[in-house]
């Protein structure tokens, strides 16, 4: 694990909106990101594209949609998601994302 990228990954607050809310949700499609967020799809899917190669995320390809979750196979992605998620409390950006996150997918 290269500790720069990891934390690279995470430096731009974009990149740690979209972790906070993988790691709340577990999983997501970028269409459920673009819309919570209200970014350009090619602005979500570009940081994403950051957070994979900086080890932080996995993808799956289903049909047409890309799905991603944060890694649980690595003990550091592991540790940095669980802070990650317990940081909601004290940001309002990220409660704010939350709440139009569940108008998204519900």
């Amino acid at each position: 694990m290269n500790l720069s990228q990891l934390f690279k990954g995470l430096s731009d607050p974009i990149r740690l909106r979209i972790a906070h809310l993988l790691c709340q949700k577990g999983e997501l499609c970028v269409c459920h990101l673009t819309d919570t967020l209200s970014l350009p799809q090619s602005t979500v899917s570009r940081h994403l594209n950051t957070l994979k190669n900086a080890g932080l995320v996995e993808a799956e390809r289903r049909g047409k949609w890309v799905y991603y979750q944060m890694k649980n196979s690595d003990d550091y992605v592991v540790a940095i998601s669980e802070m990650i998620k317990n940081s909601s409390l004290s940001d309002g950006q990220l409660q704010q994302d939350l709440a139009n996150l569940k108008k998204v997918i519900y």
